[in-house]
């Protein structure tokens, strides 16, 4: 997996920046009550999302277990952010109106202790809003696309069926869903074959080292290599905890 102390000072260059922040924090307001004031960002990153999520009345709490990460964002948040693990929460039991999981769930092969802990700190009738099926996001049916997938993983830690199934275990149920475009995501053979060889696509694609070497040599002869593809649509699903 990504090492996300080093790669903080450069997240948000390198990954839209405040437009696609915009995008994602927008989907996610538009999904959480109107009634609520206080959300959770767990997996805040840089906490480029979180400082968007604003709204009269809403009181935004950051949360993440990178030091490197939660170093940028506290510029951002100042002591609304907090350096904790997604699976244990640094917050009581039915304490917050949202909680929001934007890009997190297809990293962590313990996804279902994540959406548990999320469950547990949600008051009855508060709402969990997550991105599901993340990578798929971004297949847009390009030249590109078309070489990762005999590679793409299978079965993704972040499917929406998957959630769903772990959510309800935990009194979630399905209350709405949303769509957002990741602006400056469209991806580039150029750039695409440098993350390959650094194995950044460990939690999307199977590759041993030989398929790895063939897949960085077959994106080097696509033509136009830095020119980037669509933009990825990403989902979002809203689940409120039982009453």
């Amino acid at each position: 997996m990504l090492d996300y102390d080093t790669e903080a000072a450069r997240y948000d260059a390198t990954r839209g920046g405040v437009p696609r922040a915009r995008s994602a924090a927008r989907a996610v307001l538009a999904l959480v009550p109107e009634r609520a004031a206080t959300l959770l960002d767990v997996g805040c990153g840089t906490g480029l999302v979180s400082e968007l999520l604003t709204r009269p009345g809403l009181r935004v709490y950051g949360v993440d277990a990178s030091p490197g990460m939660a170093r940028v964002a506290a510029r951002r948040m100042g002591p609304a952010l907090v350096l904790g693990d997604s699976r244990r929460l640094p917050f009581a039991d039915a304490s917050l109106d949202a909680v929001s999981a934007v890009w997190l769930l297809h990293l962590l092969p313990d996804a279902p202790e994540v959406v548990a802990e999320c469950a547990r700190v949600l008051r009855p009738g508060g709402v969990f809003v997550t991105t599901v099926d993340k990578d798929m996001g971004h297949d847009v049916d390009s030249d590109v696309d078309r070489l990762l997938a005999p590679h793409r993983v299978r079965r993704a830690h972040d499917t929406a069926a998957r959630v769903l199934a772990v959510a309800s275990e935990h009194g979630l149920r399905r209350a709405g869903e949303a769509r957002f475009t990741g602006h400056g995501q469209g991806r580039t053979p150029a750039r695409l074959a440098q993350d390959v060889a650094r194995g950044y696509f460990a939690s999307a694609l199977t590759l041993d080292d030989g398929q790895s070497d063939t897949l960085v040599r077959e994106l080097s002869l696509l033509p136009d290599p830095d020119v980037p593809r669509a933009d990825p649509v990403y989902r979002l699903l809203a689940l409120r905890k039982d009453a």
